[in-house]
């Protein structure tokens, strides 16, 4: 079964379950409007006169009717989780179908002084729109942080390969994964609960404030005491309407609530309405505690060490929102007053800090964890032709890339083209030259996207890749700045020193730079070609540099065997330009600038 068809059927399988459950929950609709009827019925026969068997029945109407309350918010709750998955897999058409990714395109993350920019890692169409199926700030963060910095040991990619290998074929789980985080994340935004960096701030606050009621034993004595004598002194109130100890009880109580209220409400202010960001995070937990780990040692930990954290996430998750409640009047003045409802609350929220404090912050990172890992098999499912990456442990004198039939993933398959790879040993910078829009600087982006992608776990876009880790470093894409008053001559200067400071540390390196030195006269440029190109050759890394300068080509003579050239030409054809994209050894010979300026009349 093809990947359309495969998600196709998934939301026929949607549409079909979302129809279903709204049957059954008009069907429930209507039983309880003849459930209220028959209540209202009932009473009505009662005012007019007792009767046992109409009693029972007021009492049976509203018993059911609480019920049928309950499955309708459940039925109500599958509903919304269907039309999350319908839309997720929507979604996934929508990419195959070159429509683009409905999640976030991270181009927030965006930064112009290092290979984000160049590569188009972050923005629309970039690789990070292509993997996000992330829905939590701390997913979010974790994938952005993945591409920003890749992994950069042979081991640790490879642990991380493994991972998303044994994800990838678990699509049930996965999808079910993602909806469930986009219900909980809707239901958030929908209560203006707070999310992402403020709301993680308020809880990591909340856990560090020590416990100032649960550890007082007289606390504990006087919120059971207390609310005994209140009831009394009610009971006493009623009976013979003496009102004394009523009034002596609502004193001491608030008394009480006064000493401890500017600590409870600090209290309130961290970790209040955080419910429904908490059950998102265990929304999600309890989905991926559901997958097969085998195969993956860093799955198997992820589990063993999530086993019971969406439980407890969903008890702080109820705690929070009882909390809440003591903004509604009533409670304030009823439940507070006689039994101390804020206290109660705050030494349960207490306890369960003491019980998991230590744990809660790995349990926020498991789930951005948890989320990369499953954006990734995500995009890993979605190019089944993609071929997972050898990475190989070396010396920083040693470093290669080996691939075949190499491309760009961003490209759709039917336009892309596939070039093979060699370089490293002894080759240490790739000279690539020709015209304009033959290819050159898409070659570039697609030798960095691709190493990247493996760095990060991923499968890239060949049929073999074999490399060793190394950072990339990169100048293809210079942009003044008006703001910072950087002309682009300028900003190209920057970047480039940036790639020297950044080798200069001895870290193993890819550099990819195009056409340097734009902003000066040719002679000027191939003297600063030639000596940039002389002081790569003496750091841990390999390069790419692609130019227009055909001197430069010379280079390879003087330096055999560490400089070697390659081209992509323009092919003429019976009158006419077109390009194969296909890199060839040597220097370029066409020169389609002219052959088109002839063809337009210019000259």
């Amino acid at each position: 079964m093809s990947l359309h068809s495969y998600y196709q059927d998934q939301v026929v399988a949607c549409r079909k379950e979302i129809r279903r459950l709204q049957n059954m929950l008009n069907g429930l609709a209507i039983l309880r409007v003849l459930l209220f009827v028959d209540f209202a019925w009932s009473v009505d026969v009662l005012i007019h006169g007792y009767s046992a068997g109409w009693l029972f029945s007021a009492i049976a109407s509203v018993a059911v009717f609480v019920v049928c309350v309950n499955i309708y918010l459940r039925w109500k709750q599958q509903r919304r989780l269907q039309e999350k998955l319908k839309f997720v897999c929507e979604n996934e058409l929508a990419q195959l179908g070159g429509a683009g990714n409905g999640f976030p395109d991270g181009v927030s993350w965006l930064d112009s002084a290092n290979y984000l920019d160049d590569l188009d890692i972050f923005g629309p169409r970039s690789l990070y729109h292509s993997l996000n199926r992330t829905t939590t700030e701390r997913g979010a963060v974790e994938l952005a942080a993945r591409l920003r910095q890749p992994f950069m040991t042979a081991g640790t990619i490879e642990r991380q390969q493994q991972a998303v290998r044994v994800l990838t074929p678990q699509t049930v789980f996965r999808q079910l994964l993602t909806a469930t985080g986009l219900v909980n994340k809707e239901d958030a935004q929908r209560s203006g609960q707070p999310g992402g960096p403020a709301g993680r701030e308020s809880m990591g606050e909340w856990l560090d404030t020590p416990p100032r009621l649960s550890n007082r034993a007289w606390i504990w004595i006087a919120i059971i005491v207390l609310p005994l004598f209140n009831l009394y002194g009610l009971y006493r109130y009623f009976d013979d309407g003496n009102y004394t100890l009523v009034i002596a009880g609502i004193v001491i109580s608030r008394l009480l609530i006064g000493v401890w209220s500017p600590y409870v409400n600090a209290q309130h202010r961290l970790i209040g309405h955080q419910h429904a960001l908490l059950d998102q995070y265990a929304g999600i937990l309890a989905v991926f505690n559901q997958t097969a780990t085998t195969g993956s040692d860093l799955l198997e930990q992820l589990q063993e060490s999530t086993g019971k954290a969406h439980a407890a996430l969903r008890r702080l998750s109820r705690l929070s929102s009882y909390f809440d409640q003591r903004l509604n009047l009533l409670v304030n003045l009823i439940l507070n007053t006689f039994f101390f409802y804020d206290l109660f609350c705050m030494i349960a929220l207490e306890r369960w800090k003491a019980a998991n404090h230590v744990d809660f912050p790995a349990w926020i990172d498991a789930v951005g964890t948890v989320e990369t890992l499953n954006s990734l098999a995500a995009f890993a499912f979605n190019h089944p032709d993609y071929t997972y990456p050898l990475p190989v442990s070396a010396a920083p004198g040693h470093l290669f890339i080996e691939a075949t039939h190499l491309a760009h993933p961003m490209i759709p398959s039917a336009r892309r083209v596939a070039n093979d790879l060699s370089i490293g040993g002894t080759q240490r910078l790739i000279l690539v030259t020709g015209s304009n829009m033959s290819g050159k600087t898409t070659f570039l982006r697609t030798v960095g996207v691709n190493l990247l992608m493996a760095e990060c776990g991923l499968p890239v876009c060949a049929a073999s890749f074999t490399f060793t880790p190394m950072q990339l470093l990169t100048s293809l894409r210079i942009t003044d700045s008006l703001q910072e008053q950087t002309s682009y001559f300028m900003a190209e200067l920057n970047k480039l020193q940036m790639i020297i400071r950044r080798l200069s540390t001895g870290e193993p390196a890819l550099v990819l730079i195009d056409e340097i030195l734009r902003g000066t006269n040719s002679e000027d440029k191939t003297y600063g070609s030639e000596h940039f190109i002389r002081r790569l050759l003496r750091y841990p890394c390999l390069s790419f540099f692609a130019t227009h300068d055909l001197t430069l080509g010379q280079l390879e003579q003087e330096m055999p065997g560490a400089i070697s050239n390659y081209c992509f030409e323009s092919v003429i054809e019976d009158d006419s330009l077109h390009f194969d994209y296909h890199l060839r050894r040597g220097v370029a010979c066409n020169r389609n600038a002219s052959f088109l300026m002839r063809k337009m009349d210019i000259i």
